[in-house]
């Protein structure tokens, strides 16, 4: 099996340098100057951060990163879809209030921000995925897959239900439209809220299978033998009536992420930055952030996400835990044959992070096989 290569540097500054010129060292070492970005349309996929939650990556490491594409005569925006989830990232409108509230702006980053799948999340494209075994197509935000070039900026942390969170994850799962994000993470069929339905029959004039129907008490039903899964009504739902049941196991939610993540990037020159730093136990996606797990580690880059993110898997097992962290409270309850432990399963013992790799592997995404080249 192939190796990929997988560059990395501390987190330790001498006087006169700084984190940014030390990611823009990484970057000139790892090649990032082989991709041809001259009038090249560039999305930086990131996440903005849920307003409360104060561990998602700092406006800052955008700048570096999008002002090295212009060098190159790219041209960078920043990118995320909307969450499928009630919160402030769920149409575009929020979406952007909250990028900005966290501090992404054209003046803090030097580029755009455009929420890819539109105002209510329904601006998406089907994309056919080449060996794709649970997923045959993905439904990906329109102005991703309108990129020529993606580059995944990525904070790598703990996730409750895939276990880890990093390049894969936040392109898969980050990329996926509303619809795009029901597939991953159920069987595509949302039901009704009838609590918060009104009736007024918005869904029903955007279902193109007439999958929705009026009960005599004017509350809307779904006729899941007609729904395809479309996550249309969900969009036009403005009372959030219309949910989806997160019922997929962490497996499957693993296996079908890295499907989208090859649907995004297959054809497209690509690149991954995953920064260890503030991990956080849960996603970025919380309107809080708990106490960080292990201390700083450095910042690891790669053409190839699987190798990228394997490389951060094994450092972060290697780092002891922060005493009044959560993974001190839980790591001595885990262990394997060999009295080993796991940070990740530590965190959340319901979840296997092994299979978002073994897959990704499995349909040629990357490699977990990596040789890691240290920067100074």
């Amino acid at each position: 099996m192939s190796i990929s290569k997988v560059f990395w540097t501390n987190m330790r500054c001498k006087v006169g340098d700084s984190l940014l010129t030390k990611l823009s060292r990484l970057l000139g070492k790892a090649g990032f100057d082989r991709i041809d970005f001259k009038n090249k349309f560039v999305a930086i996929k990131i996440h903005f951060g849920e307003p409360g939650n104060l561990s998602f990556l700092r406006p800052n490491w955008s700048k570096a990163v999008a002002d090295k594409i212009k060098l190159y005569n790219g041209k960078p925006f920043l990118t995320d879809c909307n969450t499928l989830y009630v919160g402030r990232r769920n149409n575009a409108l929020v979406h952007l209030d909250a990028a900005n509230e966290n501090g992404f702006s054209p003046l803090s980053t030097g580029c755009q921000n455009i929420i890819a799948d539109g105002l209510k999340g329904t601006d998406d494209i089907e994309v056919p995925i080449e060996g794709g075994i649970y997923c045959r197509s993905a439904r990906i935000g329109t102005a991703i897959m309108d990129a020529d070039i993606i580059i995944s900026l990525n904070h790598f942390k703990g996730h409750e239900g895939t276990g880890f969170g990093g390049a894969i994850k936040n392109i898969g799962m980050g990329s996926g439209s509303r619809a795009g994000k029901m597939i991953m993470h159920n069987n595509g069929k949302p039901h009704i809220n009838t609590s918060n339905c009104i009736g007024c029959r918005v869904c029903a004039k955007f279902c193109n299978e007439q999958a929705i129907s009026f009960s005599v008490n004017k509350k809307a039903r779904i006729d899941s033998r007609r729904c395809v899964g479309c996550g249309r009504c969900i969009g036009v739902c403005n009372d959030h009536a219309i949910e989806s049941d997160y019922d997929s196991s962490g497996e499957l939610l693993n296996c079908k992420m890295a499907e989208y993540t090859k649907a995004v990037l297959e054809g497209r020159p690509n690149f991954h930055i995953n920064i260890i730093n503030q991990v956080s136990p849960f996603c970025d996606c919380h309107g809080e952030s708990d106490t960080p797990v292990i201390s700083d580690i450095g910042i690891f880059v790669s053409f190839d996400p699987v190798a990228a993110d394997k490389a951060c898997i094994d450092a972060v097992n290697a780092a002891p835990p922060i005493g009044n962290s959560i993974l001190s409270e839980r790591e001595q309850i885990h262990k394997d044959e060999n009295g080993r432990h796991d940070h990740f399963t530590d965190i959340h013992p319901a979840t296997d992070w092994r299979s978002q790799i073994s897959h990704a592997e499995k349909i040629g995404l990357g490699t977990g096989n990596y040789s890691l080249i240290e920067v100074k």
